[in-house]
């Protein structure tokens, strides 16, 4: 019976599976149904614009040859007409002198007849018909002016739809997602010379597989790539996938989009828990600040029983000063509330944690702290901490804490246990928590220097947590492993780990740990 239920529970899983893959396929094809319609009367309309314009050029090309032909009849009419007046008046001279002529042929008089000759000659000498050229300036052929247009007919005969160019191919395994980069590479399913260049699209997703037509995030566009690979760098990793999509384009078309595909960009996203925070802290999604001015409203009632919580907080402070506690210290403890309804830190723990915990992979994030930052812890604890409990001084933290208030320091803290650390304070603090192997370090965030690592066994899920007085922290997070933390760790495991860590291990086993004798509190001042 069970067996055949547990059969059936299969069969209605890959059943609902199957049902939503169609619904998802639908909605594609009622989305593409309606695009097509759209696109449809998109493209009738731009083939309409330029017909449009080609008549218009048409029309302007007609306007400005037919006034070339009319410019070149006036010019060859004005210059054959001053040719024709000129004749004329030439032809007219030129009739008179021969009248003259004919009657200079019939004086008798031997000296009035020299006279005449000689007149007749001067006037030949000058005369207009001599010296007009008897050839027109102008001829009445126009076939200079004629247009053929059998290329043009040829062309415009040939005018067909253009050639789009085919949808990319993504090659899916020459994608890499490293380092917050993603790299996508594509390939087209034949040579094609006439690509100009690419678009990819890209959008943020939480859910796996094909991209659904409707998602909470809109495709975001890159444009004018000239090569078939692409790297998006410096994103955050704040969803569980993203979805990519190509599509080739020449000089005058773009063709259709290549299959989408999905690439897992998993990261560990958390914020500050503001329910948690100390009310000195001004918190933000990605920031926190020290404000004193913070809980001045609380009252009388509330602040008494702060002011009877941190007179025992002060007693344990003084139990805390041996390195090996007590059998009645270890079987004794308090019970905190629980970290979904726990209450606020208080007291001198200016404390805040994240708002997500940690239960099992690798996880990484960074903090910077403000350049005048006077205190600030980073590090994990358990969920359990109490309100009073200052980071790296119980049994349920691990940090690396920066001093800059009186008396400069730099250490890993844990249980009531320092380890100076001698390297320089980085500007920016990568955390790496392995909770699988039971590890935690901490890098220079700029080279990836690794700074301190803690090992131990977890034996409950952790969060993040934070100290921070007179100054604040901004967080990053939505980051993967960086590849040069895995490498090391890698080495580092290998090798059987680092020297230069704190190990969860028995208190009385000193072994390069420093007690917190003489160290500063977080307000600066000297523990006793």
């Amino acid at each position: 019976m069970d067996s055949q239920k547990d059969a059936l529970q299969r069969i209605i899983t890959t059943l609902a599976n199957k049902n939503e893959e169609l619904n998802h396929f639908i909605e594609a094809l009622n989305h593409t149904l309606g695009r097509v319609q759209v696109n449809s009367t998109q493209v009738v309309s731009d083939l309409e614009e330029e017909f449009d314009t080609l008549y218009s050029m048409l029309e302007e090309m007609k306007q400005s040859m037919t006034g070339t032909i009319k410019q070149e009849t006036v010019r060859k009419s004005h210059e054959l007409q001053n040719q024709l007046t000129q004749s004329t008046s030439a032809l007219e001279s030129a009739e008179e002198l021969l009248e003259f002529a004919n009657n200079a042929l019939h004086i008798t008089d031997e000296a009035e007849f020299t006279k005449a000759a000689k007149q007749i000659k001067d006037r030949v000498t000058m005369a207009p018909a001599f010296r007009l050229t008897m050839k027109p300036k102008a001829t009445d052929n126009m076939t200079h002016l004629m247009v053929d247009f059998s290329h043009e007919r040829q062309i415009l005969q040939g005018l067909n739809f253009l050639p789009v160019p085919r949808a990319p191919e993504i090659v899916l395994g020459d994608c890499l997602v490293m380092d917050n980069e993603v790299t996508v590479t594509w390939r087209m399913p034949m040579e094609d010379s006439k690509i100009d260049h690419y678009i990819l699209e890209y959008r943020k997703t939480n859910h796996e597989g094909l991209p659904r037509v409707k998602d909470e995030q809109c495709w975001e566009l890159l444009d004018d790539i000239k090569t078939t690979e692409h790297t998006l760098q410096g994103l955050r990793f704040d969803s569980k996938f993203m979805n990519f999509r190509v599509r080739a384009c020449n000089k005058a078309a773009a063709g259709d989009y290549s299959d989408p595909v999905t690439l897992e960009t998993r990261a560990f996203n958390f914020s500050f828990d503001s329910a948690s925070s100390h009310l000195n802290l001004k918190v933000e999604d990605r920031g926190v600040e020290w404000d004193p001015q913070g809980g001045k409203g609380l009252d009388s009632k509330v602040k008494g029983k702060e002011n009877k919580g941190s007179a025992h907080f002060t007693n344990l402070k003084n139990m805390s000063r041996s390195g090996t506690p007590s059998p009645k210290r270890t079987s004794v403890s308090r019970s905190p509330a629980t970290r979904g309804a726990r209450d606020r830190f208080t007291g001198e723990s200016y404390t805040v944690l994240g708002d997500t915990s940690i239960e099992s992979g690798q996880h990484y994030w960074e903090v910077k702290p403000q350049k005048d930052c006077k205190s600030y812890s980073v590090g994990l604890a358990y969920r359990n901490l109490g309100k009073f409990d200052q980071l790296g001084k119980t049994n349920n933290t691990w940090c690396i804490h920066v001093n800059n208030w009186l008396q400069n320091s730099f250490a890993a803290k844990h249980n009531n246990k320092a380890k100076n650390l001698d390297v320089p304070v980085p500007d920016s603090i990568g955390v790496y928590c392995d909770f699988d192997r039971g590890q935690l370090a901490f890098y220079n965030a700029e080279n990836k220097q690794l700074l301190h690592t803690f090992k131990m066994k977890f034996t409950q899920p952790v969060v993040p947590a934070f100290m921070v007085w007179c100054g604040g922290l901004t967080l990053t997070t939505g980051l993967q492993v960086p590849s040069a933390v895995r490498s090391f760790q890698k080495t580092e495991n290998g090798l059987g780990g680092s020297n230069s860590s704190i190990s969860q291990q028995d208190p009385s086993v000193a072994c390069d740990i420093c007690f917190y004798d003489k160290l500063p509190s977080v307000d600066g001042s000297l523990l006793p």
